[in-house]
């Protein structure tokens, strides 16, 4: 079947706006050879904790022709989850902000099924995957092939103009693409923000996570209770997630509210008073994060009613 890759390609590009995404650059297929060694170094030396899973398939997070038979083409979207609110850092009690609405997952996949649907139609001959943090997809690094940005020093990635408060999302496929050009540019500069609003110590180097030490690993990735040790006010009120390497960022003062509705907050939990915390109930949690899809119901009602008992106990201190 004929077809143009630089036609198609826009195509994508202008569904993938229409859709909502707020950013949406494409790489060429290939194996990230350069990513290898790094990815090598960083597991050797514990630094993903329990995260065992980051060990499983590691040729397969390096070549996406293991995840898709045939890979060309990979399609990476970014879609903005900044709260149009204020944030809750002045309460005892802080969730990170991409918690605010619905879980991200079901909203990317949903988009990007839809991205997906037309570009089947438009080329018969797609086959390919969506990914949305879910698979061995080293998904930062293909968003720098893609043009998008840079990673910044606190590990996330930065998209000019625009800050780094963004979910990304990719679509693999055997359609061969006009490829954007990989962002080259690293605009951190000698900032140290993120490494001195650290609580934990957490960023060891720029672009390396000391993943055990994180709040939001703390919060929402270990799973037992936080560790005694962080029990001297670091964690600052988070009992899910951390948005303090973000909000150091200068380059976040351009970051605008999302305007995706399902991330906007749908429940009242933003203006609970303390004592709502202290006394959740297993029924108050199914009801707030459960039945409205949020991120936190993920970690469960124990580890969630731990991080908070925790942070009462530290505070009270």
């Amino acid at each position: 079947m004929e077809y143009c890759p630089h036609s198609l390609a826009l195509k994508i590009k202008e569904e993938a706006f229409s859709l909502g995404f707020d950013a949406c650059g494409i790489a060429k297929a290939g194996k990230l050879n350069g990513m290898e060694l790094l990815l090598s170094e960083w597991l050797g030396q514990g630094n993903h904790g329990e995260m065992t899973y980051l060990e499983n398939h590691f040729e397969k997070r390096l070549n996406p022709s293991l995840l898709v038979e045939g890979a060309k083409s990979v399609v990476v979207v970014a879609l903005n989850y900044l709260p149009d609110i204020g944030t809750q850092t002045q309460k005892k009690y802080v969730v990170s902000k991409y918690a605010y609405g619905m879980d991200y997952h079901r909203v990317l996949k949903g988009k990007l099924r839809k991205l997906e649907q037309l570009l089947k139609e438009w080329n018969p001959l797609h086959r390919g995957r969506i990914f949305v943090d879910s698979a061995p997809v080293m998904e930062k690094v293909w968003a720098v092939r893609a043009g998008l940005g840079w990673i910044g020093k606190n590990t996330c990635l930065i998209i000019p103009g625009k800050g780094s408060f963004f979910f990304l999302g990719e679509l693999i496929t055997n359609i061969e693409l006009s490829a954007d050009m990989g962002f080259e540019a690293e605009n951190c500069g000698n900032c140290t923000r993120c490494f001195d609003a650290c609580p934990t110590g957490a960023l060891a180097a720029p672009g390396k996570l000391i993943t055990p030490r994180c709040i939001s690993y703390l919060t929402i990735e270990l799973k037992g209770k936080i560790p005694h040790e962080y029990r001297d006010g670091r964690l600052k009120g988070r009992i899910f997630g951390c948005d303090i390497c973000q909000d150091a960022c200068p380059h976040n003062r351009f970051a605008q509210p999302a305007a995706e509705p399902l991330f906007k907050p749908g429940q009242d939990f933003l203006t609970w008073p303390d004592s709502k915390w202290e006394n959740l109930s297993r029924e108050d949690f199914e009801k707030h994060f459960v039945k409205a899809k949020s991120a936190i119901s993920r970690i469960g009602f124990e580890k969630f009613r731990d991080n908070i008992e925790f942070v009462r106990t530290d505070q009270s201190r």
